[in-house]
């Protein structure tokens, strides 16, 4: 759906007011000859050489904060119906798919003997399963900066027409929900400029040899003699080597603008796809913490996407209804300031955890076996050598 942009009394603005856009100081005006250990030569032209392009004053070198997208127009979401799954739970572990996921783990582990894990007698299965909610916003933001580049006979379009808006600015997205950035040049904001580092010179002093093109000689150290009055050998009597660097010129060409002289500055439009993803697991009483169920997946009970979701109803786990109701909420607030929402994705898994109780050489031991990846946590597995690490 197309957006128009907001437009004031003065015209269309984009980003003036943004906090985020304040303006930075011009840099140090660049010396011809600094001294080797002098680095404060600009990296970027100073502002007063940018042109003042129509809807982007408040653009600066090195980016500045995210500019607000247009307002949407776009219906709030509706409550979607409660949600009426046959089935909330999943079959329990099997003693011999836990003896297996065990053995696994023993086996990943140099310091670990798989005794235990083969010969041990499992006592007792309790299943712990818990649920995890999640809910994904897929956000477009975009912010704007100066850019430099060498010139090198690239089309220069300042002021030929009117600059497109930077939410004008047609951007080719990735599929919801990944994560992606575009860079792009805004049309009719290029311009050549003098190089800001040589001034158009194409080349700078050395800084290994601060411009003299020679440097003192590490022999004689400038005198042009050896101890006992000997011609230097190494300088011949000069007290001065060649600079290495620059090969005894005293200049290298401009890194700026590769030796051109010329460079071309231009706005660049930074787009940026942002899967923003948060969970909430139930707690359960098994004692493993929620932090290991982070890196397994579990069985999907509910799913749903669109433009906003509306947060989940008739879950009959009344935690994940308020997580759903608070995630939902922070969300919308969170980025729509800065963004623009493109897609929403909640999800209700169900995932599994198995607590494994056996028995060892007279004595009880445990471990967990959680997720669709049978993953296995072991409290105080008995059988190490010294040098595991626990």
């Amino acid at each position: 759906m197309e957006r128009t942009p907001i437009i004031s009394a003065h015209g269309p603005s984009y980003g003036m007011d943004n906090p985020g856009y304040c303006p930075t100081p011009a840099g140090m005006p660049a010396m011809y000859a600094p001294p080797a250990s002098d680095n404060r030569a600009p990296s970027a032209p100073p502002a007063n050489m940018f042109d003042n392009v129509p809807g982007y004053e408040g653009t600066v070198v090195g980016g500045g904060g995210f500019l607000p997208p247009p307002v949407p127009a776009m219906p709030m979401p509706a409550p979607e119906p409660g949600l009426n799954h046959p089935n909330w739970q999943i079959p329990s572990l099997t003693e011999g798919e836990a003896r297996e996921a065990f053995i696994s783990y023993a086996s990943s582990k140099c310091c670990y003997s798989a005794g235990p894990a083969r010969n041990g007698v499992i006592t007792s299965m309790e299943p712990f399963n818990t649920y995890r909610y999640r809910l994904e916003t897929f956000t477009e933001s975009r912010s704007t900066e100066w850019s430099q580049e060498p010139y090198k006979g690239q089309p220069v379009d300042a002021y030929t027409q009117p600059a497109p808006g930077p939410w004008d600015i047609t951007a080719q997205p990735p599929p919801f929900f990944q994560d992606h950035t575009q860079n792009i040049r805004v049309p009719y904001t290029s311009s050549v400029k003098p190089c800001h580092l040589c001034f158009g010179l194409g080349k700078s002093p050395c800084k290994d040899c601060s411009g003299a093109g020679s440097k003192i000689c590490w022999v004689c150290n400038g005198s042009g003699f050896r101890s006992g009055g000997e011609r230097c050998y190494h300088c011949n009597g000069r007290g001065r080597d060649n600079c290495f660097q620059c090969n005894g010129q005293g200049t290298r060409s401009c890194t700026a603008c590769d030796g051109r002289g010329q460079i071309l500055v231009f706005i660049n439009l930074k787009v940026t796809w942002t899967n923003n993803n948060e969970a909430y697991v139930v707690e359960q009483t098994s004692g493993m913490h929620v932090d290991n169920l982070a890196q397994v997946s579990g069985k999907q009970l509910y799913r749903y996407a669109q433009y906003m979701v509306y947060p989940v109803t008739g879950f009959p786990d009344a935690s994940v209804v308020a997580a759903s109701e608070r995630l939902v909420r922070e969300h919308q607030t969170k980025f729509a300031m800065t963004s623009r929402l493109l897609q929403q994705r909640q999800t209700i898994e169900l995932i599994p955890i198995s607590k494994v109780t056996y028995a060892w050489k007279g004595r009880s031991h445990m471990f967990y076996v959680f997720g669709n990846e049978h993953k296995v946590q072991a409290v105080d597995y008995p059988a190490t050598c010294c040098c595991a690490v626990m």
